[in-house]
């Protein structure tokens, strides 16, 4: 008959010192993935809902660009407290930059511009390229330079203010502006000679091919150009900060 055994007093001594070891390290692991994780679930799961991930990023664009012109309002006023009379005459020259510069409100007639993409129901029928019913950045580009080439005192794209180291990005089926991703249709709207800013806006060749795309079967992609009697275009008040590569040395 097979006696029971019995752990030898050696084995217990080495389970009594594991266990809480043990312990320990689990409890370690979950004190890293805690701070990892920063409050965001590690498995990914509502990280997969892209539309989700793009309002985030836009938020926080929104805060930081609100965050920089509180800091611009601030050097600007530490600025002018300085009694140096070279701070002067540069403050003098600043005051008037600001206007043509983009950085100083601008309100009067206007001339808006939307450009949308072609119904969904026409882009799933369409035998051609698939491009042709979609807004590129080049469409939108056009638009405002052909304000600008009418001589408009100020352009806003999705009611963002335009300067001159504007960039407009296409990324997907969204085009990025001052670092925030915005989706169809894309409002344009040029202050200033609305007679004038209608005949460029009819005229360009870029355009005028757009337009030839809004004629086609089953609907294309739309534009539409009305008079405002009004406008306001605001301040810009983003990074100003210019970055460039440079070569390194040979």
């Amino acid at each position: 008959m097979r006696q029971p055994s019995h752990s030898s007093p050696g084995r217990r001594r080495a389970w009594r010192v594991a266990t809480p070891v043990v312990v320990l390290l689990i409890g370690a692991l979950f004190a890293v993935s805690a701070e990892q994780s920063d409050g965001f679930d590690l498995r990914g799961g509502r990280l997969t809902d892209l539309a989700s991930v793009v309002r985030a990023e836009r938020d926080e664009a929104g805060e930081l660009t609100a965050r920089v012109a509180e800091l611009n309002a601030e050097v600007e006023s530490l600025s002018t407290e300085l009694g140096d009379r070279s701070v002067g005459r540069v403050q003098d020259q600043i005051a008037t930059l600001v206007d043509p510069a983009g950085l100083t409100e601008r309100t009067g007639p206007a001339v808006q511009v939307s450009l949308d993409d072609a119904p969904e129901e026409s882009r799933l029928a369409y035998q051609g390229d698939p491009n042709d019913l979609v807004v590129h950045q080049q469409d939108i580009q056009a638009v405002a330079n052909a304000m600008w080439n009418a001589g408009a005192e100020a352009v806003t794209i999705q009611g963002q203010r335009l300067i001159s180291t504007t960039g407009i990005k296409c990324e997907g089926n969204q085009v990025t502006l001052h670092g925030i991703p915005y989706s169809p249709p894309y409002v344009i709207v040029g202050i200033g000679d609305q007679a004038a800013m209608e005949a460029e806006l009819t005229t360009d060749p870029i355009l005028a091919t757009y337009r030839d795309y809004t004629l086609l079967p089953g609907g294309g992609v739309s534009w539409d150009m009305a008079r405002l009697d009004s406008a306001v275009a605001p301040a810009y008040d983003g990074l100003l900060d210019l970055t460039y590569a440079t070569p390194m040395p040979g």
